[in-house]
């Protein structure tokens, strides 16, 4: 991939050889041991102690501080994981992926060259995850006090990024990281999460331009950082511990929207971990 590199970020040692095959840039995260042939998040300028809390968000802060500005110019920096895998293709949808790939076929469907769709674009997002679609079961389960509370959102067209990060995330703790963003985006933030009912998918993406992926990190570090100050880091349960990641998630989507040309490309699920790659 002469046109890109491409950053493969894994918890794992063993996923290595998979990567190198790839032609990906193998990244280690948090207190795992790696050999050599791994960037680690825990060298240099560094959060890493951080990783449970902020998931792919410590690498994208060790990169930050140590290497984008010696990248090379004019080249795709993407990064993906050994769980969600960027597609080849745009002719399937995300969802028709996930039902599609095997351990058989993972390799025809893979990203492994930068598509010419994406010529006229600084910035590829993750297709957008739809959070809207609530089957009463769900909102019985997770929802019911939210919903009585508020009974325009058992309307379809109600239902908004705020409800969900609410129901999974923690009642009002969205609304109350907003109002630590700097002003220019306090309020875009506000109405993205109360009109919008998608955002892009696993904090991911591809950027041709330095000072873009520059531009965003800096935003969202201010802004993770200042969260860290309200609700530190005794934060129990999967959905509370990676806090600052789920914050994260709903601001790329805003941010990359809001100040780039961008458009959206599939990314499937595939657990590298659980299930061996044949190459």
């Amino acid at each position: 991939m002469h046109n890109s590199k491409i950053y493969c970020m894994c918890l794992h040692d063993h996923h290595l050889e998979n990567i190198k095959k790839l032609k990906y840039v193998p990244v280690g995260l948090g207190k795992n041991n790696f050999s050599k042939e791994w960037l680690s998040d825990n060298t240099g300028l560094n959060i890493s102690e951080k990783n449970s809390y902020y998931g792919e968000y410590t690498f994208y802060y060790w990169l930050w501080k140590n290497t984008l500005q010696s990248l090379n110019e004019n080249i795709w920096i993407g990064f993906t994981g050994y769980r969600y895998h960027w597609s080849n293709t745009n002719k399937l949808s995300s969802k028709q992926l996930n039902k599609k790939i095997n351990q058989k076929n993972f390799q025809n469907y893979i990203l492994k060259e930068i598509p010419n769709e994406w010529k006229d674009y600084d910035v590829i997002l993750g297709e957008e995850i739809f959070i809207d679609n609530w089957k009463l079961s769900k909102i019985i389960k997770h929802a019911k006090k939210i919903f009585l509370k508020n009974p325009k959102y058992f309307l379809k067209k109600n239902r908004n990024i705020k409800l969900h990060f609410d129901v999974f995330h923690g009642e009002g703790i969205l609304d109350k990281a907003i109002n630590l963003l700097n002003p220019i985006d306090r309020n875009d933030f506000k109405d993205f999460v109360n009109k919008r009912n998608s955002f892009n998918r696993e904090n991911l993406f591809f950027c041709k331009s330095k000072k873009i992926i520059h531009n965003y990190f800096y935003s969202v570090f201010e802004w993770l950082f200042k969260c860290e100050e309200l609700f530190g880091f005794n934060l129990d349960g999967y959905s509370k511990q990676r806090l600052y990641a789920f914050l994260a998630e709903r601001y790329i989507s805003f941010w990359f929207q809001k100040y780039t040309n961008y458009t959206t490309w599939p990314i499937f699920f595939y657990d590298t971990n659980k299930n061996k790659i044949v190459l």
